[in-house]
């Protein structure tokens, strides 16, 4: 049996496909709403282009963007949900844009703080980051209980959210929470290492 602490196992990280919120730069954390049309089509030429690596295996946030954007990416892989991997809570800003909260103090405050204080009514980034981190670890406990980790070409798909990547890829690969920001449909590749028990994501790369 293969030792997971001596793996370099390949990670994809997708951001789900556009929504019309996200067309109009509005806050969508724990509201559902599925890709629009545009979105899709988006998607499908990128895929046609062979932008997405294949994946072995595949975990995605609970929210509808996120498992219609696997439905269309990977359709022959069964993916597997992770609960805390859900959108943040945006709190008192969902649904509205920069047009929209510029009036706000509350939100001239969150922009003064770089996105470090709460949102109003919502979640801290400290929270987030720490549910965000518990799906990772979530993952990793699937992978090795399921025996993944003996494939030999190992490679594990992750359609999430924007802020789902920036926490973990900050967390695990060192640098600023924004510094990995992408588009929808957009993403990073990555290597996972183990060593003494501490995970590392390595040589990554935006697509």
């Amino acid at each position: 049996m293969r030792n997971r602490a001596e793996n370099q196992v390949k990670l994809v990280f997708i951001r789900h496909g556009a929504t019309k919120s996200n067309k109009e730069h509005r806050y969508l954390g724990r509201t559902e709403e599925g890709l629009w049309e545009a979105g899709k089509r988006e998607l499908l030429q990128a895929k046609k282009e062979e932008r997405y690596p294949q994946v072995t295996q595949l975990f995605i946030s609970p929210m509808k963007r996120c498992l219609e954007t696997a439905q269309i990416l990977y359709p022959e892989i069964a993916p597997i949900i992770i609960p805390e991997w859900a959108e943040m809570d945006f709190g008192a800003f969902e649904g509205k844009n920069y047009m929209e909260l510029q009036k706000d103090r509350r939100y001239q405050a969150w922009i003064d703080s770089n996105g470090t204080l709460p949102f109003p009514e919502g979640e801290s980034r400290e929270a987030f980051t720490l549910r965000c981190d518990g799906g990772f670890r979530r993952m990793l406990a699937y992978l090795s209980e399921s025996g993944a980790w003996n494939q030999r070409s190992l490679v594990v798909g992750m359609i999430v959210h924007g802020g789902t990547i920036m926490s973990l890829l900050s967390q695990y690969s060192g640098g600023d929470y924004f510094d990995y920001q992408v588009a929808n449909g957009g993403g990073y590749l990555g290597v996972f290492k183990e060593r003494g028990g501490a995970p590392a994501i390595v040589d990554v790369e935006k697509f």
